[in-house]
């Protein structure tokens, strides 16, 4: 199901919340019935917890089933919460901090920021349990933001190349398509969250888009 919704008026929804198959971490100040809708929409139980003292989950974390990296400066008792839902979580330590902006990554593989270190890259690959590809998309070196997958399919970025598309498909083994949300903002992933059970997106996403949505991520029956 694709749910069109906007989290405390905002739409970039993939900035605010970071989710994988089981859970998603959310803002401390969700009310408790936009909890109960992304619970519902993805399939997944919520984990309350601010990433670096911010709401914004979604840019400073990314995980898939095996595991989920955080920002080099995530605090111990945002670790330990995470840690509490039975997932390792383990800090970057590279200077770019915004995990979730660098890492486009599902449970079959990972594309990452090519300035990313050896060592994060090792402990990406640790954590995810994933082979891992530095590369850009679309030119843009920011793949978690540029980009949206899941265990089901890939939503890319409009100006992204057949080129990119082949390279997505092969690293993270689904199919991938191009598209926009919020009428027209290419930066899907920043204003998505998705899963393989769920997929939400801002109020002002089209119908257009809704399709082209809908498409990518396998979800057919429709949306609300």
């Amino acid at each position: 199901m694709i749910r069109r919704v906007n989290l405390g008026g905002n739409p970039n929804l993939g900035v605010s919340i970071a989710a994988t198959e089981e859970i998603a971490i959310i803002p401390t100040n969700t009310q408790e019935g936009m909890v109960n809708l992304i619970e519902e929409s993805l399939g997944v139980d919520t984990i309350k917890t601010p990433i670096n003292g911010s709401n914004l989950a979604g840019a400073l974390a990314c995980g898939n089933s095996n595991g989920v990296v955080v920002s080099k400066y995530a605090f111990d008792r945002e670790i330990e919460r995470i840690r509490g839902f039975g997932v390792e979580v383990e800090r970057i330590p590279d200077r770019l901090t915004a995990v979730g902006n660098i890492i486009l990554a599902n449970d079959f593989g990972a594309i990452v920021n090519p300035l990313l270190s050896d060592e994060a890259v090792d402990l990406i690959t640790q954590v995810l349990d994933v082979e891992i590809e530095r590369r850009s998309i679309a030119k843009f070196n920011i793949t978690g933001s540029v980009a949206a997958a899941t265990n089901k399919g890939v939503l890319v970025h409009p100006s992204a190349t057949q080129e990119d598309l082949d390279l997505v498909e092969k690293v993270l083994k689904k199919p991938a398509d191009w598209g926009t949300v919020n009428n027209g903002t290419s930066l899907v992933g920043a204003c998505t969250v998705a899963n393989s059970k769920g997929v939400m997106v801002g109020l002002n996403t089209t119908g257009p888009e809704m399709a082209r949505i809908e498409e990518a991520f396998g979800f057919l029956e429709g949306y609300l």
